[in-house]
């Protein structure tokens, strides 16, 4: 059974950065859909990035163009890149990944998931 454990969480002020980091073990690597999920305070689980095994990658309206997703193969871990940070962007971020190589599905069917890591954007 996979297993992930997120990093790099913080406070940041708006219009900041910042870069999580997951690291995936339990099963081979390359085999996984990878995403990115944020839990606001008050809401539901929302997915905000995701790659497929060829690199593929999904995005909602609310990220593009601010989040990147990328892995690194070679160390299993999965990587969040967020730029121009707002007070939407506040909540618990959490790493997920489900078995297949096509993200079937889309943000929806993930089965293993990270403990979570704090975000938080002052103003």
């Amino acid at each position: 059974q996979a297993q992930l454990v997120e990093s790099g969480g913080g406070s940041v002020e708006a219009g900041g950065s910042l870069r999580l980091a997951c690291v995936v073990s339990g099963y081979s690597f390359d085999g996984y859909c990878l995403g990115w999920f944020r839990q606001a305070p008050g809401k539901g689980r929302k997915g905000v990035a995701m790659v497929s095994t060829d690199g593929k990658t999904t995005y909602p309206e609310s990220v593009k163009g601010r989040f990147t997703i990328s892995k690194d193969n070679a160390k299993n871990t999965l990587y969040l890149q967020m730029d121009s940070l707002n007070a939407e962007d506040n909540g618990m971020y959490y790493c997920a990944a489900k078995l297949g190589r096509w993200c079937i599905g889309g943000f929806s069917n993930f089965r293993y998931w990270g403990q979570g890591t704090q975000v938080t954007v002052s103003s």
